[in-house]
């Protein structure tokens, strides 16, 4: 019986395609930290926000004033008010008026969540018009100019 030799004659021939298994995987893996990594990098922006300029709100029936001074004292129609009669107000006048506009004048020293915090109050007294007053940009003298 003749077993064959288990030596090659001649040396392999090199390969003349690229296996793709390895690409995909590294592919596939990359793919993969992207997608957990993306809204971790959308949460973390920091936004510098343009200075526009700003136009008289419009004085209508059904406008609620309200305003922040800079320490942070609520004022309802240039009345002083705290904070629980200004929530039990907002309700009031919710209720009262169909389709209320509050206009919240706020001090640009006024902490972003005291401002919240009235939205929030506004919005559980059915109040969903919102409007933001600023001064107008022609409205600031020569020494705020230069102090920016």
């Amino acid at each position: 019986m003749s077993f064959g030799r288990l030596e090659r004659r001649e040396p392999p021939k090199p390969m003349g395609e690229i296996n793709m298994t390895p690409l995909i995987d590294v592919m596939l893996v990359l793919l993969v930290i992207f997608i957990i990594a993306a809204p971790l990098m959308s949460s973390s922006l920091k936004l510098d926000l343009p200075k526009a300029e700003a136009t008289a709100p419009q004085q209508g029936p059904a406008a609620i004033q309200v305003a922040i001074d800079p320490e942070g004292r609520y004022y309802l129609d240039e009345q002083p008010q705290d904070a629980a009669a200004l929530k039990r107000r907002l309700s009031e006048l919710g209720r009262e008026r169909p389709d209320p506009e509050l206009q919240l004048r706020a001090d640009r020293r006024v902490p972003y969540g005291q401002v919240a915090e009235l939205i929030g109050w506004a919005q559980a007294a059915g109040i969903q018009r919102i409007a933001f007053s600023a001064e107008s940009t022609d409205a600031v003298g020569p020494s705020d100019r230069a102090a920016r």
